[in-house]
C-alpha cells in the first residue's frame, strides 16, 4: 500500500511539473519554470527513496532532493517579489 501511495505521489509531482512547464511556455515567467523544476526534484526524491529502499524516512540523505525543491520554490518566490518591485518602480 505504501508503494502504491509513493507512486501516486510521484505521478502527482510529475503532473504538477508538466502543468507549470506549460504555463512557463505560455508566459516565459521564471517563476513557473522554477516551480516545474522543484516539482521534478520532488518526484525524483520519491523515486530515489523507492529505488534505494529507504522505508524509514529518518535517514538524512532521503531529504536532500526534497529540501532542494523547497529551497528552489522559496528562491523563486523571493526573486519574483524583488523583480516585481523593481519593475513597478521603473
Amino acid at each position: 500500500m505504501i508503494d502504491f501511495l509513493a507512486g501516486a505521489l510521484t505521478l502527482a509531482y510529475t503532473l504538477a511539473s508538466v502543468y507549470f512547464f506549460q504555463f512557463w511556455k505560455r508566459t516565459a515567467d521564471r517563476l513557473f519554470l522554477s516551480f516545474a523544476a522543484a516539482f521534478i526534484l520532488l518526484a525524483l526524491n520519491q523515486v530515489a527513496v523507492f529505488w534505494v529502499g529507504v522505508g524509514d524516512e529518518r535517514y538524512n540523505y532521503a531529504y536532500v532532493l526534497r529540501v532542494l525543491g523547497f529551497v528552489l520554490i522559496l528562491v523563486a518566490i523571493i526573486d519574483k517579489n524583488i523583480w516585481g518591485r523593481r519593475r513597478r518602480r521603473e
